[in-house]
């Protein structure tokens, strides 16, 4: 077990680095005669599965753990086809080193796009089901008995004819030494016992204790603790710094640059290394950027919404005839802001750098492309490079990047065996972010003398996130991202309506402030713009929102089974409670299918109180409904503190909400009661943790319309008088 795979340093980090979060995957359980051992000693079954003497069962786990639940996801699909004692499993995450080792037995690392259960579901329950297979051979050997007459279950294998039983921990040895089994069958999730059920969280009483280990709280024997400025309009570089000003401070031992734009000081603690860069005299080449406000880059996209040339995300018939030979057209112009990840816990990674080894430990959401950035900045090969993968404060997508974990090495490569803590201020993690992208959309709807949909043009005019993380991926110039929920099919998010001519493309202009996946991604923008949309062709056909949609929706059973099921549920068609009004969203994305029912009251004063949200998911599979049900919820208030509070914009090419004073969330007495409708169809794994952010903002958009006859098409609502009570 001791392979390392010889593999050039360039070409693992450009395939990490590539969306999918890297290689090819494989699943390998490499076991043989020779036992495998975990750190204490206790046996490997598989690479997933080590159970010590005393029964306690570790389950690897490659993904990350950022709060959304994942961790305890995926032990509960290996621990039901391991048949295991649930009260007796623990987690643990094998470094991407370790991965790469041993010919990536463990897969993929990669978590965004609800991937975590989606995309790995099947081959960790296989991994579960060879070790029982493995478990119960071992039993039955010891015995002598064919393994046909034993059965697991409860961490204990019974030989049926006699009653005779071992615990996993018993024959855990023996069973490591086994060939695993190449073809296992699994259990039909209606027989499910652990997986499917409302278990609580693993990682829930170690952050109540405190014994959970972020990111910020590493510590290392010897560490230094450091801050960082980078210059402050993207693009622009550092001139100088006077480092005498600073020298004498206390704790201070190094003052650094960093790349060509950023500079950084190194001291015994961290709030002397950030008082000391305070004081310093920083010169920057802030370049051409510097002219770039926010009304700017409205004027730039504005440029794209009638522009010749775009690329098609979604077509069918002559959407631009029928529009013009309509009897009647409705068009609007929406347009969506930056918005910051805002995770509670800055970027920060720790590092320590020889000229042999780097090690890093960071929360990070692809550990795979975490190692092969390392091994950049170190300059090393990537065999010589680890990363400790930490739980995360927040995610959101922010740490699929890794511009905070090549400036850690590159401050501790100068400063060899030595480690060095660097923690982005708040202030450096707001206005240094990568920022959900900045568009504008046209709407151009087409009905016929009896108030039918003949015809809908949405042209999305802005920002492409793979042309900035990774423009190889373009598709002849194209970003098939930005289609997110609008494609003609495929998991990613289908269009849920059938219109007879249909033209969905794209301008696409990209101003110099980053964008990234930010939780939803286009999703976001996309649902918001066509949920209102359609709620205004049902407006000015004279008809009501939901029997209008339905009637487009006769050939999408799954996107009108949710939306139905939330319409039942709040019982739209009924009265609602006085002054209380209602709004209607339904979109697809990630491979799961999500409606929402808003129920909203408006004061004279611009009070926004919402009352209620009803939410339909179909993810296919539900394996923990109560963790499900918190995603929605967690959702929601993400989705909805964009809505009503969050905005980034820029003066002089440079972000100007430095700190939550400026860049506000939802507080709990804003919250709605949600009402959650989990309706697994089966058939398909969908995810959770992304999919119902698409649906809140536009069910309560449509709520307020509905309230007060007036339509809002840009964002955030505080700069229309709306503010939540």
């Amino acid at each position: 077990m001791n392979y390392v795979p010889q593999i050039n340093r360039r070409s693992f980090v450009v395939s990490a680095a590539a969306l999918g979060g890297g290689l090819a995957l494989g699943m390998d359980i490499p076991l043989g005669p020779n036992v495998v051992r975990a750190a204490d000693g206790s046996p490997e079954v598989t690479a997933w599965v080590v159970i010590r003497p005393d029964d306690t069962v570790v389950i690897r786990i490659a993904r990350s753990e950022m709060g959304q639940g994942t961790m305890t996801g995926l032990a509960q699909l290996v621990a039901e086809e391991l048949e295991c004692d649930w009260s007796k499993v623990t987690t643990e995450f094998p470094t991407p080193g370790q991965n790469l080792a041993r010919g990536r037995v463990w897969g993929n690392y990669f978590t965004a796009g609800s991937r975590g259960i989606r995309e790995s579901n099947e081959y960790v329950r296989k991994a579960g089901a060879v070790a029982r297979t493995m478990l119960i051979q071992a039993a039955a050997s010891e015995w002598q008995v064919p393994a046909s007459e034993c059965g697991a279950s409860n961490s204990v294998i019974t030989h049926k004819p006699t009653g005779r039983t071992r615990t996993f921990g018993n024959v855990a040895e023996a069973a490591a030494k086994i060939e695993p089994p190449k073809d296992v069958a699994l259990k039909d999730p209606k027989d499910w016992k652990i997986a499917g059920k409302p278990l609580k969280r693993l990682d829930t009483a170690p952050k109540v204790t405190g014994e959970h280990v972020y990111g910020l709280d590493v510590k290392l024997p010897g560490m230094l603790c450091a801050a960082i400025r980078d210059c402050p309009v993207f693009g622009g570089n550092l001139v100088s710094f006077d480092a005498a000003k600073i020298q004498g401070q206390k704790g201070v031992k190094h003052i650094l640059k960093v790349g060509d734009s950023a500079v950084a000081v190194v001291a015994d603690r961290w709030w002397q290394a950030k008082t000391a860069l305070d004081a310093l005299p920083v010169s920057w080449d802030e370049g051409d950027n510097a002219k770039v406000s926010s009304a700017s880059i409205a004027e730039l996209l504005k440029s794209g919404l009638d522009a010749e040339q775009a690329f098609v995300g979604n077509e069918n018939g002559n959407a631009r005839q029928a529009i013009a030979s309509a009897v009647k057209k409705v068009e609007a112009v929406y347009a969506f802001p930056y918005q910051n990840h805002a995770t509670m816990e800055p970027m920060n990674a720790t590092a320590v750098y020889t000229a042999d080894r780097c090690e890093v430990w960071a929360p990070t959401q692809n550990g795979e492309a975490t190692l092969a950035a390392t091994a950049e900045a170190a300059g090393l090969p990537v065999a010589k490079c680890d990363v400790h993968k930490m739980p995360l404060g927040g995610g959101f997508g922010r740490r699929t990047t890794n511009d905070f974990v090549q400036q850690a090495v590159a401050i501790a490569k100068q400063i060899p065996g030595i480690p060095v803590k660097l923690i982005w201020s708040r202030e450096e993690d707001m206005t240094h972010g990568r920022y959900h992208p900045i568009t504008q959309a046209k709407l151009v709807g087409a009905f016929d003398a009896n108030n039918n949909v003949t015809a809908l043009h949405m042209r999305i005019s802005g920002q492409s996130i793979i042309a900035f993380v990774a423009p190889q991926s373009l598709q002849n110039g194209k970003d098939p991202f930005v289609f997110q929920g609008l494609n003609p099919g495929g998991p990613e998010g289908a269009f849920g309506y059938t219109i007879p001519n249909l033209l969905i493309d794209h301008a696409m202009r990209n101003p110099h402030i980053p964008p990234h996946f930010w939780r939803g991604v286009n999703n976001n923008q996309n649902a918001l713009y066509l949920e209102c949309f359609m709620d205004e062709l049902a407006h000015a056909a004279g008809q009501d929102p939901l029997e209008f949609r339905r009637k487009l929706m006769a050939n999408h059973p799954k996107h009108l089974a949710v939306l139905n099921a939330v319409a039942e549920r709040a019982g739209w068609g009924k009265p609602a409670p006085q002054g209380v009004f209602r709004g209607l969203s339904q979109h697809m994305g990630y491979g799961s299918y999500v409606a929402a029912c808003a129920e909203v009251s408006v004061s004279a004063n611009g009070g926004v109180k919402i009352h209620r949200i009803v939410a339909a998911t179909d993810p296919g599979h539900a394996v923990n409904p109560a963790q499900i049900e918190r995603q929605i919820a967690g959702s929601f208030v993400y989705g909805l503190s964009a809505l009503f509070y969050q905005e980034c914009t820029v003066k002089d090419g440079r972000i100007e909400q430095t700190n939550f004073d400026t860049y506000n969330s939802m507080r709990i007495n804003e919250m709605p009661k949600v009402d959650s409708i989990i309706m697994p169809s089966g058939g398909f794994w969908g995810g959770v943790g992304e999919p119902t952010i698409f649906v809140a903002a536009p069910a309560v958009l449509n709520a307020i319309f509905a309230a007060t006859g007036k339509r809002i098409r840009s964002f955030p609502l505080m700069h229309h008088n709306l503010r939540l009570v």
